[in-house]
């Protein structure tokens, strides 16, 4: 099924989370090209404070395009010029190591956390168990649910393995509406076009999408461990080289992806 249009009072979030290309802060005033970095969807706005806060610190510029993380590793394989990527899906970094296509088999940079999201208005019930999600979905009052699409995305991968044990994955099937990656499926879930979806909760505990509704964080054990790796490409220059390190080692970045909800690896 296709979502209906958006209103307008949520068109900026359309903007906000299909962008799929952006300038790291500082990129005019930077003398070397941006560093072409893939990231998976779920980082949009964490990656973006943190790619800010290094253009500001070292001068370097990056640009990055956001996207599913199987995509963008297709995307590299087939010979796309990015020179580093992050995945939500460690397997997809493993793969394109196992190709001879990248420095090495990466870092994981950090394990991710999806939530319930029901927007404003919404007769969806959130709690802490999601009973009342699975009664609802059992009486046939969910009739528009938005996920990432599971064969591509890592975040719609763990939102089916969720809902597969809540026992509602084969009911809910007319009421899916799939995200081609994490970002859209925030947007459906918070644009009022669906009643409310299973995101990463990088994105739905973002301030310009939680006021649109309220989320109720997923239990960890629900579902596979959501572990993200990063990885230089073949292609990497300096730029992207002093980006990959500063995000591995920057106190600041840690911190920003712990206020996103992320869990970070040991040691950081």
């Amino acid at each position: 099924m296709r979502p209906r249009p958006m209103r307008r009072s949520v068109a900026a979030l359309a903007c906000l989370l299909l962008a799929w290309t952006g300038p790291g802060s500082g990129a005019a005033r930077a003398q070397e090209r941006p560093a072409l970095i893939a990231a998976a969807a779920d980082l949009k706005f964490a990656l973006a404070e943190i790619a800010g806060a290094f253009s500001r610190n070292t001068g370097k510029a990056v640009r990055i395009t956001y996207g599913s993380s199987g995509d963008l590793a297709r995307q590299i394989a087939q010979g796309a010029p990015f020179e580093m990527l992050l995945s939500a899906d460690e397997r997809y970094v493993a793969d394109l190591h196992r190709a001879g296509l990248t420095r090495g088999e990466g870092k994981l940079y950090a394990t991710g956390r999806l939530a319930m999201f029901a927007p404003h208005g919404s007769p969806l019930p959130l709690d802490a168990e999601l009973r009342g999600f699975q009664s609802a979905v059992a009486e046939g009052r969910v009739t528009r649910f938005a996920i990432a699409n599971p064969q591509h995305a890592p975040y719609g991968k763990a939102a089916r393995e969720v809902l597969e044990r809540l026992g509602v994955w084969q009911r809910l099937q007319p009421a899916l509406v799939l995200g081609e990656n994490a970002s859209q499926a925030m947007q459906f879930a918070a644009s009022g076009s669906c009643q409310g979806g299973i995101v990463p909760l990088s994105l739905a505990s973002a301030p310009d999408i939680a006021a649109l509704g309220t989320f109720a964080r997923i239990p960890a054990a629900w579902h596979s461990p959501l572990r993200q790796r990063m990885v230089l490409t073949a292609r990497a220059g300096p730029a992207a080289e002093a980006f990959y390190d500063y995000v591995q080692h920057n106190a600041g970045a840690g911190q920003t992806l712990a206020r996103f909800g992320y869990a970070l690896p040991e040691g950081k």
